[in-house]
């Protein structure tokens, strides 16, 4: 299975590989996902109609402009994302209000959908939803946290255009039916050349995956299109190391124990992550496209 978190990486497959569509996760965006329940979940707390409420996404991609527009994103009954910013354009907007960032008092997140986790800071870095995937993943099917240093998985992180990972499922809980000892082979790639050529690896036989993550940008959505310019290594680096220590320092750093979360789908999303309304709300497919797709 191939992540579905950058919109550029889903239009590179549906023009080149729609053969592979199969294999790309159903789950929306983060984006794509908070429209969503910002007009129906959180719309209710409000007494609001889904047509009432804007979202208003800022994001370091130029291509999430695109994918807030996709026919599909209308699970609300309304266009689930209204508008879409790049951090670029905020900056620029907060410098022409002449508003002073380190003069304003901190404040709490809003409620319910304010509370973040570790691994949701870790997304933007390369690297960073496969740490995020493998740090619930691990603990639901064994019951105990992943064997990894402070919750990293130094294989797939940094800026290595491809990155590879074996991890060992040691102790499963019955339930998951589950061989003792089996290896879960991982991959992540970011820049669509890197992910080109680990799909030509796949084809030819020379790899074989489980879970592969893909990143449209080089060093991931830290290094997105619509970023502050120039970006280098260097800054990129800079920017991955910050994202890092953003996840140390929260005290919830796995995305299955977020208690607003929780709360989402205990009040909301009845059924669980695999239930009816998760899956109206929450996934979505792909369209094959251009010459290759018709």
């Amino acid at each position: 299975m191939f992540t579905s978190c950058s919109p550029g990486w889903i239009k590179f497959m549906e023009y080149f590989h729609p053969d592979l569509l199969a294999n790309l996760s159903t789950c929306k965006s983060p984006q794509q996902m908070f429209g969503a329940i910002a007009k129906t979940y959180y719309a209710a707390k409000l007494g609001k109609k889904p047509e009432q409420i804007v979202v208003v996404s800022v994001m370091p991609c130029t291509a999430k402009k695109f994918e807030c527009q996709r026919t599909e994103m209308d699970a609300s009954g309304t266009r689930d994302v209204d508008v879409v910013l790049t951090t670029r354009e905020l900056g620029k907007m907060i410098r022409a209000a002449g508003i002073d960032f380190a003069a304003l008092p901190d404040e709490e997140m809003d409620a319910p959908l304010g509370l973040s986790t570790g691994a949701a800071d870790i997304f933007a870095n390369t690297g960073g939803v496969m740490v995020a995937a493998l740090r619930t993943a691990y603990e639901i099917v064994t019951g105990r946290e992943l064997p990894c240093d402070g919750l990293h998985v130094a294989a797939v992180e940094g800026l290595a255009g491809v990155k590879e990972a074996s991890l060992v499922i040691e102790g499963a809980k019955p339930e998951w039916n589950f061989l003792e000892g089996v290896a879960l082979n991982v991959a992540v790639a970011h820049g669509l050349g890197n992910a080109q050529r680990v799909i030509a690896s796949i084809r030819s036989g020379a790899k074989s995956y489980h879970f592969i993550e893909v990143m449209t940008c080089p060093g991931g959505c830290i290094g997105g299109g619509g970023q502050p310019r120039y970006t280098t290594n260097e800054i990129r680096q800079a920017r991955i190391d910050a994202i890092y220590r953003e996840d140390e320092g929260k005290r919830i750093r796995k995305s299955h124990e977020n208690p607003a979360v929780k709360e989402l789908y205990a009040e909301f999303l009845t059924g669980g992550p695999c239930g009816h309304r998760s899956h109206e709300l929450l996934h979505t497919q792909y369209t094959p496209r251009g010459k290759f797709g018709g």
